[in-house]
């Protein structure tokens, strides 16, 4: 019996994405998934701006640092340091059900409705027309793509000097939020020297967000609480909840949460999906005649390694090398900040020393004020009492620099399946990911780069944090697209190559890996995957 003709498996950017073309196309999705969720700090919260919770909730610790005091605990420079308590269900279970081995990898997964959406920065970019073709992404296929993402989801934006490497062409941009007045004071110098920086080949401009300035659709416009990092409750900025939420009042379209999908099984033109129950790990198998795999990479990686039964293979991975680089704008230090503000990217500086658009870095910029001071206290190094009064004083002039890299394939970077009976899946993910000295060498020269021009711009680096290989939570490229049919590959519709009716809709097929933010384009990709489903014979 066919439970679904198509099966999307997993709730996050693409799953969404994915189940909401196919359900716009006629077709019927049943979306299997964990779908953890926040169930205590939500209701918690409350409506007023951050400011005002500091000055008057005296219960604030209680979300703020957690119940547990679990953000306290957390480690300050590991992968997903910065979860607030409301976001960390985003890594429930993780540990348990999808388990990693690595001397240097050190990446965060989901299991949660949304996946790592529910946690996601929202930057949008666009990738140009050669970072498309060096993907392996169809250059025509992604641009209508991007469209019609766009149009779903709401992008507020600025027509800047970054605009090449954020919004781009695409229309109906809303405008950008307001600078707070520490980026302002970088973006003016950026404006003096402007054709200093183009001549080194930086360019500076407004973020383009997955964030709504303007109300529509039933969405609010946001109203700059400065609670992002812990609250989405005017739905200003888009989450893959709200999509799954809206595609659950559709009658072709059913949910099933606390399921783990294992494997899948093709056979006389359908297709068994595995999972386990999530509290007895039950197994059930569900039946469709398309299936769609939207796990986020290493998710979809484990399914596909199991589902194959080959000899253990080793697949590629790229993953963006990620720095922080907290710096200081002298000139806003003991300054007051606004009351109404945003913990989201205030600027973007990308690095594109040819011009050309197809070897970009980029740098994300954050004001730092929502995520509090402990987690600045423990980068200082001069004792707590003393660090406290002078953080406190020069925390209205900090800037914290995000810098990403471009990736390509090199041989240190893969992951395996290896067996482990003490499991739920009976396996364990083993990953090595080292950069060459070449790549080491390049990431070194753009960083002295980016280091140099915001001491131009009046913003000066106190210290560089890796937090590790994996940090960028950008992850690609485990089953590249291929035009030609090999094992462990993609077709360039997202095709499991040696099947006919299972394809992959997250970044798995990626065959290079921009700097620039990666979701919507992991968005855009699993649209054009899931249109071709469509017209895919049953």
């Amino acid at each position: 019996m066919i439970d679904s003709d198509v099966i999307v498996v997993g709730s996050g950017a693409t799953g969404s994405m994915a189940a909401q073309t196919i359900i716009e196309g006629g077709g019927s999705v049943l979306m299997l998934d964990v779908g953890r969720t926040d169930r205590h700090y939500a209701g918690l919260l409350p409506e007023q701006d951050y400011l005002e919770i500091r000055r008057t909730d005296p219960e604030q610790h209680r979300y703020l640092l957690g119940e547990s005091f679990e953000s306290v605990l957390a480690s300050s420079s590991s992968t997903g340091a910065q979860l607030t308590p409301p976001r960390r269900h985003v890594v429930a279970d993780v540990d348990r059900f999808l388990p990693i081995s690595s001397p240097n990898f050190f990446p965060m997964e989901s299991l949660a409705l949304g996946g790592l959406g529910s946690a996601w920065g929202l930057g949008c970019c666009v990738f140009s027309g050669a970072e498309l073709k060096a993907a392996r992404l169809p250059v025509a296929g992604m641009k209508a793509a991007y469209d019609v993402v766009a149009a779903r989801i709401g992008i507020s934006g600025e027509r800047d000097d970054a605009q090449p490497y954020t919004f781009s062409y695409l229309d109906g941009i809303q405008p950008s939020i307001p600078l707070d007045p520490t980026a302002a004071v970088v973006y003016k110098n950026y404006a003096r020297h402007r054709n200093r920086m183009h001549g080194d080949g930086f360019y500076m401009g407004r973020p383009a967000l997955a964030l709504l300035t303007e109300s529509r659709d039933g969405r609010n416009a946001t109203q700059l609480r400065d609670m992002d990092f812990y609250s989405d409750a005017e739905r200003a900025a888009w989450r893959p909840w709200i999509t799954i939420e809206t595609l659950r009042k559709h009658e072709r379209f059913q949910y099933a949460g606390d399921r783990f999908v294992t494997r899948f099984e093709e056979r006389e033109g359908e297709v068994s999906v595995v999972t386990l129950a999530m509290g007895d790990l039950e197994e059930r198998t569900y039946r469709c005649r398309r299936l769609i795999l939207a796990s986020g990479t290493l998710g979809t990686a484990r399914i596909v390694l199991r589902s194959q039964r080959r000899p253990a293979a080793s697949l590629p991975l790229l993953c963006n090398p990620f720095a922080y680089i907290p710096c200081l704008v002298p000139a806003r230090a003991g300054r007051s900040m606004p009351e109404r503000n945003t913990g989201l990217a205030q600027l973007e500086l990308f690095h594109d020393p040819g011009q050309r658009n197809d070897d970009v870095a980029m740098a994300s910029i954050y004001s730092y004020r929502s995520l509090m001071l402990f987690r600045l206290l423990r980068e200082t190094p001069i004792d707590l009492q003393d660090a406290r009064p002078l953080m406190r004083a020069l925390m209205s002039g900090l800037l914290i620099m995000a810098v990403q890299y471009p990736e390509s394939r090199s041989a240190g970077k893969y992951l395996r399946l290896e067996p482990d009976a003490a499991t739920p899946t009976r396996d364990r993910l083993h990953v090595n990911y080292e950069l060459t000295r070449d790549e080491n060498a390049r990431v070194g020269w753009r960083e002295k780069l980016y280091l140099r021009a915001m001491r131009r711009l009046g913003a000066w680096p106190l210290r560089r944090l890796y937090p590790g290989h994996g940090s960028s939570i950008h992850y690609a490229g485990t089953l590249p697209f291929s035009d030609m049919e090999k094992p462990y590959t993609l077709s360039p519709d997202g095709r499991v190559w040696g099947t006919n009716k299972i394809f992959v809709a997250d970044g798995s097929g990626f065959a290079y890996l921009p700097a620039k933010g990666l979701t919507l384009s992991l968005m855009a990709n699993a649209h054009r995957v899931a249109a071709g489903v469509l017209k895919t014979t049953a």
